[in-house]
């Protein structure tokens, strides 16, 4: 198999694979936020609410996913749109 099919092919995976990871990251990120959220209108309330674990850096979990997302599609859409599968030629 020629160099340029094979590049192609991990460019075409890694973009598929970096894709979702992006997702995952950016959903991780927005659930932190949301628990960073809860937390503060818990400790403002009168009422007694469960105690909520730390929620941790959710800003860098959220532009990690947002580079991941991008860097996938980026990927996908230049192997796939723009090349197509290399011929034989």
């Amino acid at each position: 198999m020629p160099a340029r099919k094979i590049r192609w092919y991990v460019k075409a995976q890694l973009g598929v694979l970096l894709l979702p990871a992006g997702l995952c990251f950016f959903a991780e990120a927005a659930i932190r936020k949301g628990i960073l959220t809860w937390r503060s209108l818990a400790t403002a309330s009168t009422e007694q609410l469960p105690t909520v674990p730390d929620a941790g850096p959710w800003f860098w979990y959220g532009i990690l996913g947002l580079i991941l997302i991008n860097a996938g599609v980026g990927l996908m859409v230049e192997s796939g749109l723009r090349r197509g599968y290399p011929d034989n030629g």
